[in-house]
């Protein structure tokens, strides 16, 4: 895919340098470089979708599990 990006001019500079460094041509210096900000944050928002979910459905512990719960985990005083 073809696209065309403004970027500042001391960026371009640097990343020029970095592609040659690395004997890289542009194009693949900047598909690596948005493949490693997606990976980084492609997350972003799984959280806010979680809690949103959760303010659905009630969190009480089910019955049977607090059950299992009490006779397993030792009486501690907090």
């Amino acid at each position: 895919m073809k696209i065309a990006i403004s970027v500042p001019e001391p960026v371009f500079r640097a990343a020029e340098k970095v592609a040659r460094q690395q004997k890289k041509s542009r194009s693949q210096l900047y598909a690596d470089a948005v493949a490693a900000y997606v990976a980084h944050h492609g997350d972003d928002g799984i959280r806010e979708q979680l809690d949103a979910l959760y303010e659905q459905s009630p969190s009480a512990v089910e019955p049977g599990l607090a059950a299992v719960q009490t006779r397993i985990l030792p009486d501690e005083t907090w």
